[in-house]
């Protein structure tokens, strides 16, 4: 899947003018933004895109997203050269599904190295009788630890998931988990950044009021 070329360089009208304010995407071709830009649109929440080091500064927030392979998502982003910048980053930042797989260390996912903002790893579902991979539909979500992300988020929320990989679990940095075959990383959190496993942007209402969380971080 790729970009919608009507968002692919421009700032979408929701954008405020003056100041840094709204929500960069981190724009590296790595899957279609749509779902995601539709939601924040309905939502009311400014947004625009991040193609260079200097578009950075034009906001208070960014998302990374992403789907398919992690691998190549990495190759992408590298070639951005945005990857400095990025780590560099002191403003809240979210990852959402292969997004946040990149925020870890490696992925098995054509055995990479990642950006390493997380000592994590992220591994590949075993195959297992009675579990299809790639996990996909509606899990459980379970909060460990108080955070506003999940602000007005029931424990146990159902969120959507489309995923063959996942970042193994650790306490530290876990922020909620899911189970499926076993339990696993739903999101996570290290100072500003912060990723999810699921798609807030195909959530219903709780995805929602977690995309409205994070624009209020």
């Amino acid at each position: 899947m790729t970009e919608s070329n009507n968002n692919a360089n421009q700032k979408l009208p929701l954008q405020g003018a003056g100041g840094a304010s709204g929500i960069g995407i981190i724009r590296y071709g790595a899957g279609n933004i749509f779902s995601l830009t539709a939601t924040l649109e309905r939502l009311g929440i400014a947004y625009g895109m991040v193609n260079t080091e200097a578009d950075l500064d034009q906001y208070d927030r960014y998302i990374i997203p992403g789907v398919g392979h992690a691998g190549a998502a990495m190759h992408k982003l590298e070639s951005t050269g945005l990857v400095p910048a990025i780590k560099a980053l002191e403003k809240p930042t979210l990852g959402i599904c292969v997004g946040m797989q990149l925020l870890t260390s490696y992925s098995q996912e054509g055995d990479c190295n990642l950006l390493d903002l997380f000592p994590m790893k992220t591994l590949k579902f075993p195959q297992t009788d009675g579990f299809k991979v790639p996990h996909t539909g509606w899990n459980q979500v379970f909060p460990e630890k108080e955070n506003p992300l999940f602000a007005n988020i029931p424990t146990g929320s159902h969120f959507y998931f489309v995923h063959s990989y996942f970042i193994e679990y650790e306490p530290l940095f876990t922020l909620s988990s899911t189970n499926y075959i076993h339990p696993f990383s739903a999101s996570i959190w290290r100072d500003n950044f912060y990723g999810v496993q699921f798609h807030p942007e195909k959530s219903g209402a709780y995805g929602e009021q977690l995309l409205t969380n994070f624009s209020q971080i």
